[in-house]
């Protein structure tokens, strides 16, 4: 990343492109269902399989909230309809562990 920057002034605003970004907060009943619903093999194989995906053009963070009750879904990929479609498929896998807990 160093030599693709090379002398330019990292102050400037488009020393880096940003990809488009979405973020989805999914509500869970309580903190243990957040922990039950990360720790499901359907979960993280999503996870894995949209961030295989998207093996290096974008990323994919899925965790717990630390103050609430909550997973949050981050997608940012090249295009904003790429990132729609990513997050979107995630937030189903994710509301139906969480469904499948109460």
């Amino acid at each position: 990343m160093l030599e693709a920057l090379g002398d330019r002034d990292l102050a400037r605003r488009d020393a880096m492109a940003k990809l488009p970004q979405r973020l989805v907060n999914v509500r869970a009943s309580d903190r243990a269902a957040l922990a039950t619903a990360m720790g499901q093999q359907a979960v993280r194989e999503a996870i894995d399989r949209e961030d295989g995906a998207l093996s290096g053009r974008g990323r994919v963070l899925v965790r717990a909230s630390g103050t609430e009750p909550l997973i949050r879904v981050m997608v940012e990929a090249p295009s904003q309809s790429e990132t729609d479609a990513v997050c979107t498929r995630l937030t189903q896998v994710v509301e139906a562990a969480i469904a499948g807990i109460g």
